[in-house]
């Protein structure tokens, strides 16, 4: 038993090192969403918490749970009201419900072929790569540039020590830059308090609004990035693991059906955040409760100060966070190699996914169209 429970839940330096692997991505949305949608970030920063550990108990591996991006990006654009956005929650759990239970979700993922698959993480390693040396690595300037290099080369040069993590030590950099330029300790302490989520119920205008304004655009990525690659990338990383896109699929179900009632954005799985924690030295779920137990005690007792709280992570850190996740991602690509026309596809659908409006959708589709018509029409590809 103590075995069995030690595979599946570490506490140690690297599950330490590995639960910050996804905090690029998260942070950022999580706060522009509170900002955008005008929520109570004590509730937001609570179901976060619970809902990383609650995946992190029941999967055993580093399965995260990560803002819903496509809602996310258009929350943020359209400054999306609140209470819309939890009806969406409530939409896509039923939705995503509903292809599970009826077995509509195996289906789809048994004609979706694995270049397609291989294109779509491909697309989002792109996007994570262009995110963090477009936008996080420069947006300090000088001093920005020399962390993001400093951090880059601790990674490379201790890639896959498990006595030394890297990642811990990037984070480590990255706080003692904030201690050095001025985080204000005394204005994070002096404003500690309790908080807990506020209970609430979306109306049905709301639920209705959210389903077409958020969830319906959301639901052909979480099919591909949130289930489909996820279920391909914990094969890849934890082949000894089954794990099924109906067990996926039925735990973001669940979890959206239950954040929106206590101030909780709407999540999902992802294959970026398991690569990420991954790359960072986790292993076991363990990592995953680490990071939750982050968000949570920062909803409970430090809302008051969070964005002072926050400083300890500069956005160059994240970067180099993001471009290590980018380059798992990048790297699955290459067990295509063996066929040029599976390999084609798999960069035809990641070129989509990365530069098209809804790109992961449109790839999705176009992926899978190239795929058979080749299929039908040429030299058959391996599958």
């Amino acid at each position: 038993m103590k075995a069995f429970t030690r595979n599946r839940i570490r506490f140690d330096r690297n599950e330490l090192a590995g639960s910050f692997g996804d905090i690029g991505t998260d942070l950022p949305l999580i706060v522009g969403i509170i900002l955008a949608a005008g929520l109570d970030s004590a509730s937001v920063f609570i179901m976060f918490g619970l809902m990383q550990i609650l995946t992190g108990i029941v999967y055993g591996i580093p399965m995260p749970m990560q803002p819903l991006k496509a809602m996310a990006v258009l929350v943020i654009t359209q400054k999306i009201a609140g209470p819309v956005l939890f009806g969406a929650g409530i939409s896509v759990g039923i939705i995503m419900l509903f292809l599970t239970i009826t077995g509509g979700l195996t289906l789809l993922i048994r004609w979706i072929p694995p270049a397609v698959v291989r294109g779509i993480q491909f697309g989002l390693g792109l996007s994570l790569a262009s995110l963090a040396l477009k936008d996080y690595v420069p947006s300090m300037g000088l001093p920005g540039y020399g962390l993001a290099l400093a951090g880059m080369f601790l990674m490379i040069l201790l890639w896959g020590n498990r006595r030394i993590p890297p990642g811990l030590l990037v984070i480590g950099i990255g706080v003692l830059y904030a201690l050095v330029v001025g985080l204000h300790m005394d204005a994070i302490l002096g404003d500690v308090r309790l908080a807990l989520p506020q209970f609430r119920v979306p109306g049905w205008d709301d639920i209705l609004t959210g389903t077409m304004l958020l969830a319906l655009p959301q639901i052909p990525l979480s099919i591909s990035n949130s289930v489909i690659a996820t279920e391909k990338t914990i094969h890849d990383l934890f082949p000894e693991r089954s794990v099924k896109a109906g067990q996926i699929g039925l735990t973001y179900s669940i979890v959206n059906l239950i954040a929106p009632f206590f101030g909780g954005i709407p999540v999902c799985h992802g294959c970026g955040g398991l690569a990420g924690h991954y790359t960072f030295g986790a292993r076991t779920g363990g990592a995953v409760i680490i990071y939750g137990t982050f968000y949570l005690l920062t909803g409970l007792f430090f809302s008051g100060p969070l964005y002072e709280l926050l400083k300890i992570f500069p956005r160059p850190i994240l970067g180099v966070v993001l471009l290590f996740e980018a380059l798992t991602l990048l790297s699955f690509i290459r067990d295509q190699s063996s066929s040029s026309r599976n390999l084609l596809i798999a960069l035809l659908t990641g070129l989509i996914a990365f530069t098209v409006p809804q790109g992961f959708a449109v790839a999705l589709v176009l992926g899978c169209i190239v795929f058979y018509a080749a299929k039908r029409f040429g030299e058959r590809p391996n599958t």
